[in-house]
C-alpha cells in the first residue's frame, strides 16, 4: 500500500508539472523535427524504454523486493501520458497540435487491454522525439468532457490536430500506435542512412516496406511518399546507400528506384515488381501485409476481415492441431499468393470462431472443418468430407477458378405429419419449388419478436383450409437453412407461391388481420383456379 501511495502521488505531481508548463508555455509539449541521427538515437532509446525488467529489485529496509511487470508498465506511463479532467481536458487541447486522446471505462475488459499499449506506444514516439500528447480520460468519471471530445465507447481512441478531432483507425497494439500516429503527424517514412540505424530499425519492426532512390526526388519517389502516408499500417524506411539497403533486404539485386516488402514469416521477402504508382503500391502492401496463413486473434481480426483479397479461406481446428496443419496450409498458400487469403481460427475459441461457423449452421465441431468465402459475390463455400491436403488444395483451385459449388446450409430433414409442411434448405425444392399446389410459406427466425404471433396466425389458416386440396401451408426457419431463390430480408415474411409460378412468389402481410389474410388466399387460390380452366 505505500508503494502503491506514492506511485499515485508522483503521478499527481507529474500531471500537475505538466499541466503548470502547458499552461506557461504552448510550446513546451511540441518537439523539434527529428533528423536521421536523432531518429537512430530514438530507437536506441525505446529499446532501453520499453524493455520490462521483471526481476529488478528495490532495497526496502533491507528487504529485496520485485516490482511486477504490471507496476513497471504503469510506473512508465506516468511519465509520459497525461491524465485529463473536467477542467483539463479542453485546455490541454487547444494548447497543443497533436493530442491523442484515449477515452475508456474502469470496467472495460477492452480499455485494461489497450490502457498498457497506450502507454508503450506513448513511451516508445517520446523515444522518437514525437510531438503528440498522449492523454488518456476517464470517461466514466467525467462524462461532459468525455462527451465533448466525442467519446461514445470503450475504449475510443481520437487524434487531435490543431483542436480538430480526428477517429483512429490503427490497431491496437502499441507498434500499430505508433506507426499510425506518425504518419498522421508528418513522418510516414524514416531516412536510414547509416548501417547501424539500419541494424537497430531491422531489431525495432518486424514488417515495413523499404524504398531505394538515389536523390529522394522526382516523381517517381512522390508516388512512393504518397504511398507511405496513406498506408495506416505498415512502417516505410528509405534509403539511397545500397550498402545499407542490403541490411534490410539482403535479397534485393538491383540499383533504385525498387521497393519491396519485409515480414517475419516464410515468405520474408516480397519485391514490388509493378509502376510506381501510388494505388498499385497500395494495393501490392494490401495483398501481401498479411502471413501465408493468419492464425485468427482478437488484435488482429479486424485486419483480416478488412483484407481487399475477395476469396477467403477458413480452416477451423483445435489448438493442438495448428503445428501439424501450418506447413501444409503454407504450402497450399504459396501457390495462391495474394490471390486467397488463408486463416487457421481455434475452435476453442467461440467468440472468434462461432460468429462463421452460424453461417455454415456447424456451431458444434470437433474436427478440422474447411469453408471458404468469395467476398465479390458474398457466397460460402464447405470442404465436405475428410480434409486431406490434396483434397484442400483441390477445393481452393476450384474456388478461384470459379467452379465450386456454393453452399446452403440446412437442418435435417424431419419427418413431416402435421397441417404444416417443416421445409428445410434441402427440401425447398421438392416440398416448395415443385409442389404442384398453391403454396403458402412462412418464413421465421428464433429470435424474431413478432415471428410467434405470425405462426399462431398460420396454423390458424392452415386449419382454416384444410379441406382445400389445391393449397398446402409451409414454414421455414431461415436462421438454420438457405436456399439460392429464397431471398427474404425481414421477419416474419408470408409468402404465397402460386401452382403455376412458383419463381414470383406473392408478399402476404404480416400486418393483416386472421380475415383479412384468409381473404387474399381464398383471392389467389380462386384465381389460380380460374386460370386453369381458362386454359383447359
Amino acid at each position: 500500500m505505500t508503494t502503491l501511495r506514492r506511485l499515485t502521488f508522483r503521478f499527481v505531481i507529474f500531471n500537475l508539472t505538466i499541466l503548470f508548463l502547458l499552461l506557461i508555455s504552448p510550446l513546451a509539449s511540441r518537439a523539434i523535427d527529428v533528423d536521421s541521427d536523432s531518429e537512430e538515437d530514438g530507437l536506441e532509446f525505446i529499446d532501453q524504454l520499453i524493455a520490462v525488467d521483471e526481476d529488478q529489485e528495490h532495497d526496502d529496509g533491507g528487504v529485496q523486493q520485485t516490482k511486477s511487470p504490471e507496476a513497471e508498465v504503469w510506473s512508465k506511463a506516468q511519465r509520459v501520458v497525461i491524465e485529463l479532467n473536467a477542467d483539463t481536458a479542453n485546455r490541454i487541447i487547444d494548447l497543443n497540435e497533436f493530442v491523442l486522446v484515449l477515452g475508456y471505462a474502469p470496467w472495460c475488459d477492452r480499455s485494461a487491454e489497450t490502457m498498457p499499449q497506450f502507454a508503450e506506444a506513448a513511451m516508445a514516439l517520446k523515444g522518437l522525439g514525437s510531438s503528440v500528447v498522449m492523454a488518456k480520460i476517464d470517461a466514466e468519471r467525467y462524462p461532459k468532457a468525455a462527451s465533448f471530445l466525442g467519446i461514445k465507447g470503450f475504449p475510443t481512441l481520437l487524434l487531435f490536430v490543431n483542436a480538430t478531432s480526428n477517429a483512429y483507425t490503427g490497431g491496437y497494439a502499441w507498434q500499430e500506435m505508433v506507426i499510425w500516429v506518425r504518419k498522421k503527424t508528418g513522418f510516414p517514412v524514416i531516412r536510414i542512412n547509416s548501417l547501424s540505424h539500419a541494424d537497430s530499425f531491422v531489431k525495432r519492426f518486424s514488417t515495413f516496406a523499404i524504398g531505394l532512390f538515389e536523390n529522394f526526388e522526382g516523381p517517381v519517389y512522390r508516388e512512393f511518399l504518397d504511398a507511405a502516408t496513406l498506408n495506416n499500417e505498415i512502417q516505410f524506411a528509405e534509403v539511397s546507400d545500397v550498402e545499407i539497403a542490403n541490411v534490410l533486404y539482403p535479397e534485393f539485386k538491383r540499383d533504385g528506384p525498387f521497393m519491396g516488402l519485409v515480414k517475419s514469416e516464410p515468405e520474408r521477402f516480397t519485391s514490388y515488381l509493378g509502376t510506381f504508382k501510388t494505388d498499385s503500391i497500395l494495393e501490392f502492401l494490401d495483398h501481401h501485409k498479411l502471413p501465408l496463413v493468419n492464425i485468427l486473434t482478437e488484435a488482429n481480426s479486424a485486419r483480416v476481415y478488412s483484407s481487399s483479397i475477395k476469396l477467403q479461406v477458413f480452416v477451423f481446428a483445435e489448438v493442438e492441431e495448428f503445428e501439424k496443419l501450418l506447413k501444409p496450409l503454407q504450402d497450399i498458400a504459396r501457390k495462391f499468393l495474394s490471390k486467397i487469403m488463408f486463416v487457421l481460427v481455434d475452435i476453442g475459441q467461440d467468440n472468434l470462431a462461432k460468429p462463421l461457423l452460424t453461417l455454415f449452421g456447424l456451431e458444434e465441431l470437433d474436427d478440422v472443418t474447411v469453408v471458404a468465402f468469395n467476398e465479390g459475390f458474398s457466397s460460402k463455400y464447405l470442404l465436405e468430407g475428410q480434409p486431406a491436403t490434396s483434397r484442400i488444395e483441390e477445393f481452393c483451385s476450384k474456388l478461384y477458378d470459379g467452379t465450386l459449388q456454393p453452399y446452403f446450409k440446412s437442418q435435417a430433414i424431419p419427418v413431416n405429419e402435421g397441417n404444416i409442411l417443416i421445409v428445410v434448405g434441402k427440401t425447398f425444392d421438392e416440398l416448395v419449388l415443385n409442389n404442384a399446389k398453391n403454396l403458402v410459406l412462412e418464413v421465421h427466425t428464433p429470435w424474431c419478436i413478432d415471428c410467434d404471433s405470425t405462426s399462431k396466425q398460420v396454423e390458424k389458416l392452415a386449419k382454416h383450409f384444410k379441406g382445400l386440396n389445391s393449397l398446402v401451408f409451409a414454414r421455414i426457419d431461415a436462421s438454420a437453412n438457405e436456399h439460392p431463390k429464397l431471398k427474404v430480408d425481414h421477419f416474419p415474411t408470408l409468402l404465397f407461391y402460386p401452382a403455376a409460378d412458383k419463381i414470383n412468389p406473392i408478399h402476404l402481410s404480416t400486418r393483416s388481420g386472421l380475415k383479412e389474410l384468409a381473404a387474399s388466399i381464398n383471392k389467389y387460390v380462386k384465381a389460380q383456379s380460374k386460370a386453369r380452366k381458362d386454359e383447359l
